[in-house]
């Protein structure tokens, strides 16, 4: 079985380390996990990793992010891969930063590359992992703050982010989409058990 695993962002220098370019950073760690080497070629950088008997062709599209779905579409024809197996990661300002979320569906929430896509394969019906950067700018400054490099504390969490959107993803691949839904959701923490009430003088 064959996925189709890209991550959104922009080429070039200036847009590494952004926040605009997690999608990037997800299936760069990806690759490098999997052992996976990047080649240039039609509509970006295209790297083919395997995992559990799955074959993942990754994709970094080189057409800017607002022309994201000119690579999706292209290498969803090319390599004759179903849309349900087709993964978008992207980033999220609508979503805290460290908070991850998959779906299978949905509006493009005002992410020009999201909406790229769905306009070039004339759907929203196709599994994207969204990934919080939360939303800590002042008015008018939205796209200074996409476009802005992390700040020291989010690189301090960052890998770690990045590592659990790497095991839904092969979570994704393998045990299908509603478990990988239910993997970017933190278990709830154990009650604390009572502790047992002291009996009472006048229970003795």
């Amino acid at each position: 079985m064959k996925y189709l695993i890209i991550g959104l962002g922009n080429i070039g220098a200036t847009y590494e380390n952004t926040r605009h370019n997690i999608g990037f950073d997800v299936v760069d760690a990806l690759c490098k996990n999997l052992d996976g080497v990047w080649r240039s070629d039609h509509h970006g950088d295209r790297a083919e990793v395997k995992w559990k008997g799955r074959a993942l062709v990754l994709l970094k599209p080189d057409t800017y992010m607002n022309l994201s779905g000119k690579a999706v579409r292209y290498w969803l024809n090319k390599e004759k891969i179903q849309l349900e197996n087709c993964l978008v990661i992207c980033d999220d300002l609508n979503l805290d930063f460290g908070k991850i979320r998959l779906r299978p569906k949905g509006s493009d929430g005002g992410h020009n590359g999201l909406k790229s896509i769905q306009e070039l394969l004339g759907t929203d019906a196709y599994p994207r992992l969204r990934m919080g950067i939360g939303d800590n700018f002042s008015q008018g400054k939205q796209v200074n703050f996409v476009l802005g490099k992390w700040t020291e504390a989010e690189k301090a969490d960052l890998y770690h982010i990045v590592d659990r959107a790497i095991e839904v993803v092969k979570i994704f691949t393998t045990l299908g989409l509603e478990r990988a839904m239910n993997a970017t959701t933190p278990p709830r923490p154990k009650p604390e058990p009572k502790p047992n009430n002291p009996k009472k003088s006048s229970d003795l």
